[in-house]
């Protein structure tokens, strides 16, 4: 599949009767059919659009202007990071709320640094996504309670000056590259799933080796594979 029309469905971009449009961003089908059905149970909410990966998003963005866009952090061609900034450039009032797999504590901040306006679990979307999106456009953030303690209890971890994980002092772009790494790419491969050239993945493979203290690129890869299998929740 290489086109947009391929990656997406869609509906009309407004039914007149002042619905909030919402665009789904995800690759996996069955987790975008339980929240299409979860959305468009709501009188006031309505899925308008459907994408599969970044690219297919943005150009439903701009063609639908949707009020709310529910956002997958792993995608094809560019993580859900780096298409929240796409997207928000593009259109600087849609509201994102994202969604993963991947632990809220390392994952989150990023998010909101991003732009996005709320953070949740894949595991608690069909409870709590229709609640998360309300307090979005209610004009607060969303986080989960969880999530609110394990930020508390950083902040206080940080007054005993523990040293922090040095992965979370990786740029957005250099965690891409490195769970790609992780995940058993090639420079090759990570350039052409990047769209960067295998020189700049050349650059952002150096930049780890400093900011993580490793010296070589076997170090480096058995990092990101050891990180890269504790990444998601247990």
């Amino acid at each position: 599949m290489n086109s947009t029309t391929d990656l997406v469905s869609l509906r009309p971009a407004s039914n007149g009767n002042g619905n909030h449009r919402v665009l789904l961003v995800d690759d996996h089908p069955v987790t975008c059919q339980g929240v299409l059905a979860l959305i468009n149970q709501q009188p006031d909410l309505q899925v308008c659009g459907q994408a599969r990966d970044a690219a297919a998003a943005l150009a439903l963005v701009d063609r639908l202007n949707p009020h709310l866009a529910v956002v997958d952090i792993s995608l094809n061609g560019t993580s859900g990071i780096e298409f929240v900034k796409n997207a928000l450039a593009m259109r600087p009032r849609l509201l994102i709320l994202m969604m993963s797999m991947y632990d809220e504590l390392l994952y989150a901040p990023r998010a909101f640094r991003a732009g996005a306006r709320g953070y949740i679990m894949k595991h608690e979307a069909s409870e709590k996504i229709v609640d998360a999106l309300r307090q979005i456009l209610d004009g607060k953030a969303y986080i989960s309670h969880r999530l609110k303690e394990k930020l508390a209890e950083r902040v206080l971890v940080s007054r005993t000056h523990e040293v922090e994980d040095p992965v979370e002092q990786l740029s957005d772009r250099e965690m891409e590259v490195f769970e790609l790494i992780g995940d058993g790419y090639t420079t090759r491969q990570i350039a052409k799933r990047l769209n960067l050239s295998v020189k700049t993945i050349d650059s952002y493979r150096e930049h780890l080796k400093i900011k993580l203290h490793v010296t070589n690129a076997p170090d480096l890869l058995q990092n990101a594979i050891r990180w890269t299998k504790t990444k998601h929740l247990v």
